[in-house]
């Protein structure tokens, strides 16, 4: 980034957050996001101060115009941010490394027959609604893989997010550029030796819930609910591709990586 009035910031709802993008502004003059409103012409760079919830709100935000954005973390995990160094901030900028990442698209069905879709950068989620397991077929391009599976729920989840929900589910760990999909159950019954799938990038995964009225689901993608589903597809959307930046030796896939050998 050569220009500062290219960049604009968002920061998180709270002290620490709001101080570091107040901080920010006053020295390099980038613009204000909430002061804003989300206008974004002749702006090609966000700046995220926050943790991990915020960097996937924008990145939500943003889905019809995907910027760039570098994030700062100031949240808990703080997996997809940088650590802040107001000292040397624009040269780590602007030698900052572009991780690209395509969202899965949910398309579900509910009840009323209603079609809902979204998209998600980490998992799509199924889960039970009542205190009754959830009855689900799983189909992978057109083929019946599982019958029945009887289940808590289950998810598919991208590299970015395999290490979250997915890896709390007992999935497996993706390195980015895998161009693998992870298919998870989670606190299955039946089948008791099924833990799960690698499914390429490519694959369109369908979820029939069985029993539907009777044994409620609701499908998630990211943090968009939808509830009492009859019916759900999943698939890597590669018309969108969004763009996070990390800085030199930090990238997303070397974090990815060290996930793997974490204590």
């Amino acid at each position: 980034m050569n220009n500062k009035q290219t960049a604009i910031i968002a920061a998180r709802n709270n002290a620490e957050a709001e101080a570091k993008k107040e901080a920010l502004v006053k020295k390099f003059g980038f613009s204000d996001l909430t002061k804003n409103h989300k206008k974004t012409e002749g702006i090609n760079l966000v700046i995220a101060v926050g943790g991990d919830g915020l960097m996937l709100h924008l990145l939500h935000d943003f889905e019809k115009n995907p910027l760039p954005i570098y994030g700062i973390n100031c949240g808990t995990v703080g997996f997809l941010m940088n650590s802040f160094h107001e000292e040397n901030f624009l040269e780590n900028l602007a030698k900052a490394q572009i991780s690209t990442l395509h969202p899965l698209r949910m398309n579900a069905l509910d009840e009323d027959g209603k079609q809902h879709s979204h998209i998600a950068i980490n998992e799509v989620s199924l889960l039970r609604q009542t205190s009754q397991a959830a009855k689900i077929k799983i189909e992978i391009n057109g083929q019946e893989r599982i019958a029945c599976l009887t289940a808590d729920g289950a998810l598919v989840a991208t590299s970015a997010g395999s290490t979250a929900y997915n890896f709390s589910a007992g999935g497996p760990i993706i390195p980015l550029g895998a161009e693998i999909l992870a298919l998870t159950p989670i606190s299955p019954f039946r089948p008791r030796n099924w833990h799960g799938a690698l499914l390429p990038a490519n694959s369109k995964i369908k979820f029939e819930i069985l029993e539907h009225k009777l044994r409620k689901v609701s499908a998630t993608a990211d943090s968009r609910e939808i509830r009492n589903v009859r019916e759900v597809v999943v698939y890597e959307d590669k018309t969108i591709s969004f763009k996070i930046l990390f800085d030199p030796n930090h990238s997303l896939e070397e974090r990815i990586i060290c996930e793997q050998f974490a204590n």
